[in-house]
């Protein structure tokens, strides 16, 4: 007997072999068979859904979960258009606070502000706590002077401004959450995209310097796992910071692992273990992506995380010790220490299928297309960078550049695989939104950005689907319905196919299975 059976429905399965369907069972939280397979089977219950539209629940490759649920419950400064409406906002939140106590703070930007901020104008209203403001990039950061004192000399720069290596010095300063904290704040964020027709994502980088939130943080995923909280499915990229040198037989070309060995691919269901977080560089808000020409209007290229041979060392290990790898590089300069490391693993030990991941690719020259290619990598970009930053993308970038920033077209056309995500919580994370976005690819404004990058609907439904499961190991079970697979489904009240491209992002989510459930 199936568990139970859709009916009416306008079933998408994203698998070529069979593309439609109008009906299908689930048993066990998995798909036991489309139209004719099921036709007559018993079901414990029967769902008509009226002509809505079925597709394979949505997959977003690079979300940060824990950071997403805190944020949500911290204070914001953002929207600020003016300096002292943020110093408002900090004097009121502090209030409420122990003295001598952290008070974190969500979406600095200084960008918009009409003068600059420091650390100074903080003292003024911070009230003798520790005052944060984390920058909307998650690359940088404003503090208080009581933050500094705590912090090496080298990077306590007097203004306040912190950008990478110096915020996770500020970041690792802070007394760690709590897990209960943390799984707290992972449960919201996960309910948020399950929402949003998210079935499963990718956690981009757990025991991070930089993005840590404890240095037991993930523990914080078991727990919601264990203690039922957990409404999708997790894969959890660690961080490279989590490796530490290990002595083992040469033939298993190990010498950087996290405790025990483990690697991409431990764990099963609902949270298991992914690739392995190397972080090249910076991001464009912060303006620390590593360019190989200015910023325009700067002297400023941005910055690399180490030296290129440091960067290298780290991959090219990470690869040996089995690992798949998602290099976070967003500047073209980084992507070319990327692609020269990436190279020379794979010469060194071939893995064709590593699936090794560039996360981001911000800024991709013509020239470096081809050579994504041949690695066969997969880019997991955020189209929604695009709308709501493109405009000061587009312009730091330059009318020379501003055509190759978060590709589309020219990365299919060269046969690179393209999947989506969000980065969660930097921008907004719905996945149809996004999916819109890689269309129109336009900005809040109305600006195109590299219009000939646009792709169609159905490539952008792929890339959250079907290039999503496969970036997390997961196309076996997930990405396309098919029988035998997670019934991880996304029901829609219309067709993204069939509607006006700018309707997509407004489509409402009707209910989203995981395993055969859409009740949490």
């Amino acid at each position: 007997m199936l568990s139970t059976r859709i009916t009416n429905a306008r079933i998408v399965t994203m698998d070529q072999d069979r593309p439609a369907a109008r009906e299908l069972g689930i048993w066990r939280g998995r798909v036991v068979g489309l139209d004719e397979d099921v036709a007559g089977l018993p079901a414990r219950r029967t769902l008509d859904l009226g002509g809505a539209t079925v597709l394979p629940g949505f997959i977003d490759a690079h979300v940060h979960l824990a950071w997403a649920g805190l944020k949500a419950k911290s204070p914001s400064v953002a929207p600020s258009r003016r300096a002292d409406d943020v110093l408002r906002v900090v004097a009121e939140a502090v209030a409420g606070a122990p003295v001598g106590g952290w008070v974190d703070f969500g979406g600095y930007d200084q960008r918009t502000l009409d003068r600059p901020l420091t650390a100074g104008d903080l003292d003024t209203v911070s009230a003798g706590r520790k005052v944060y403001l984390g920058h909307l990039s998650g690359h940088a950061c404003l503090v208080n002077s009581a933050v500094l004192e705590g912090l090496p000399a080298e990077v306590a720069r007097p203004d306040g401004f912190l950008a990478e290596g110096a915020m996770g010095a500020a970041l690792r300063s802070r007394p760690p959450h709590s897990l209960a904290e943390l799984a707290a704040a992972i449960e919201h964020a996960a309910r948020v995209c399950r929402s949003e027709g998210i079935t499963g994502c990718a956690e981009a980088g757990v025991g991070a310097r930089l993005f840590g939130h404890s240095p037991i943080e993930g523990a914080a995923y078991q727990l919601a796992h264990e203690s039922g909280r957990l409404p999708l499915r997790v894969r959890l990229m660690v961080a490279a910071d989590a490796l530490r040198p290990v002595r083992a037989d040469a033939e298993d070309t190990t010498n950087r692992a996290i405790d025990l060995g483990l690697r991409t691919g431990f764990g099963e269901g609902t949270l298991s273990l992914g690739s392995l977080k190397i972080f090249t560089d910076g991001g464009m808000m912060a303006r620390t992506a590593a360019l190989t020409s200015p910023y325009l209007g700067s002297d400023g290229s941005g910055q690399l995380m180490h030296e290129p041979e440091v960067l290298e060392s780290t991959i090219v290990e990470g690869h040996l010790a089995g690992w798949q790898l998602a290099v976070h590089a967003i500047g073209d300069r980084a992507l070319d220490v990327a692609l020269d490391a990436l190279e020379k693993a794979q010469k060194l030990s071939p893995r064709p299928e590593a699936r090794h991941r560039v996360e981001h690719a911000g800024l991709v020259r013509p020239d470096q297309l081809p050579r994504l290619a041949a690695l066969g990598v997969t880019v997991v970009v955020q189209p929604s960078f695009l709308r709501y930053y493109g405009d000061d993308y587009a312009t730091i970038m330059g009318e020379d550049r501003a055509g190759w920033l978060y590709r589309g077209r020219g990365f299919l056309d060269h046969g690179v695989r393209v999947a989506g995500s969000s980065d969660r919580p930097v921008a907004n994370g719905a996945p149809l939104r996004a999916i819109q976005f890689m269309v129109e690819r336009a900005s809040e404004s109305g600006r195109l950005i590299g219009p000939a990058e646009a792709i169609t609907v159905d490539e952008a439904l792929r890339a959250y689907t079907v290039e999503a499961a496969r970036a997390c190991h997961w196309d076996g079970d997930a990405g396309s319905i098919a029988p035998g697979k997670r019934a991880d489904l996304v029901v829609l009240g219309d067709d993204p196919r069939r509607v006006d491209v700018s309707r997509i992002g407004d489509i409402e989510v009707v209910r989203t299975f995981v395993g055969g459930e859409d009740e949490f």
